[in-house]
């Protein structure tokens, strides 16, 4: 199912009235949602799949159609279109011509008439009548008047075109690892986003800033599902001055600590800024895994390869074991290398190790290198993982120095590769 319309006209407004809360960036500007936006809602007892898309703008910039295409894609796979209409301004030309269109794709169609706040405007929802779909349902998406009619109206008309909502569990079950793409504007994201899930799901532009939501998409692989999620562009907050922006920074860190793993996209034509070394310290902060990939690798020059191998073993060097993947998203080259790394990084960051084992290394490590002080370790266990999370039980405070050395332990010994981990110690009586 799919929202439709021209811009600005409360799409995203009335997606997250149904979606019961703000995941759709909503603005009071055209423009602010580019790529279709998927999420499940759930009313008297059924679910359906709902896509919040952009404003459809045939005609219009390079970037203007790339967003259209995407609105017509949805529309093309969606069971039933929601064909949202602005009250207040009445019948336009684009509404004739978005009516025009969808009477051509032969899908069920509901003219929804949004900004409709009281029983006085609730008659100028017939000015849309001639549209040619049967009554228009009026609402208000901002206040919520008569949205659950609405709803009513939808799981009507979704059991009447025998909707299976199978497909809706499949998708959206818990368990299936989560892979975001972070970086700074115009790294290529998007590009390796489409790449790895096998369609133009996200717009690419050559403009920085496109991609405004975090857009996830499920894609099944030789070793199991996994959630790819793209985010917008990280810029530094000084730099964010629109408000729709902010949102979208917000929303790329809430993926980041949501996810299982981080592909953090270089541009290796530019080298490794300041910008994407604290976006990776971000990460890191984050307790998620890390993957660094140099997109746009095919254009170096051997001498600036060297130099960018340079430039990370100088700049990133706190990263520590991190997989360092050299790919173009553009023409594929090396992409292909990426899976097994996602594979290692997931089951790493999911990994759990038996007490007795734990305790068996921590008892090694004492031995052959005692902490001093009288300090050592009288038990240890993992306490959680994701990420693998260790807590040492002390008779008195260890120095960092020794901390940092029986974490390499465990991780040497369990093999837990570039995976965080993170280390408790607690007094034995607090």
């Amino acid at each position: 199912m799919v929202i439709v319309g021209r811009p600005n006209v409360g799409k995203s407004t009335l997606f997250n009235r149904f979606v019961g809360s703000q995941v759709a960036i909503v603005e009071n500007q055209p423009g602010v949602t580019r790529d279709r936006f998927e999420r499940e809602v759930e009313w008297t007892g059924k679910r359906f799949m709902l896509s919040d898309t952009g404003g459809w703008m045939p005609g219009g910039t390079e970037l203007d159609a790339k967003v259209s295409q995407q609105v017509e894609e949805a529309a093309a796979q969606a069971d039933l279109i929601l064909f949202l209409v602005d009250t207040t301004i009445g019948v336009t030309d684009d509404d004739e011509l978005i009516a025009s269109w969808l009477r051509g794709l032969g899908r069920p169609v509901v003219v929804v008439a949004n900004k409709v706040d009281s029983d006085k405007r609730d008659a100028d929802r017939w000015d849309f009548l001639h549209l040619g779909f049967g009554d228009p349902v009026a609402v208000s998406a901002l206040h919520g008047r008569k949205s659950g009619d609405l709803l009513d109206d939808i799981i009507s008309a979704v059991e009447a075109v025998d909707v299976d909502d199978v497909d809706v569990v499949e998708r959206f079950e818990s368990g299936v690892p989560r892979v975001a793409l972070v970086g700074r504007p115009n790294v290529g994201k998007s590009t390796l986003f489409n790449r790895l899930v096998g369609e133009d799901r996200s717009i690419t532009h050559d403009m920085p800033g496109t991609t405004r939501d975090a857009i996830d998409t499920r894609v099944e692989t030789a070793d199991g599902p996994i959630v790819f999620v793209d985010t917008a562009g990280m810029r530094k907050k000084s730099k964010v001055d629109e408000s729709a922006e902010y949102y979208s920074f917000v929303r790329a860190l809430r993926a980041v600590d949501e996810s299982d793993v981080a592909l953090l996209v270089i541009d290796a034509t530019e080298g490794v800024t300041s910008q994407d070394q604290r976006l990776a310290e971000r990460i890191d902060a984050a307790g998620c895994p890390l993957i660094v990939v140099l997109n746009k690798w095919d254009l170096l020059t051997d001498d600036d390869k060297v130099k960018m191998d340079l430039d990370i073993a100088r700049k990133l060097y706190f990263i520590g074991d991190s997989p360092i993947l050299r790919m173009s998203a553009l023409t594929g080259k090396g992409v292909h290398r990426l899976q097994p790394l996602l594979v290692d990084s997931i089951n790493d960051y999911h990994k759990r190790v038996p007490t007795r084992d734990v305790n068996r290394v921590i008892a090694e490590a004492q031995q052959k290198q005692p902490a001093g002080s009288g300090a050592r370790v009288l038990y240890a266990l993992q306490g959680a993982n994701d990420p693998p999370t260790f807590t040492l039980f002390v008779n008195r405070e260890l120095p960092q120095p020794y901390l940092r050395y029986l974490e390499r332990c465990i991780r040497e010994h369990f093999e837990f590769g570039s995976t965080p981990i993170k280390m408790r110690v607690r007094k034995r009586g607090d």
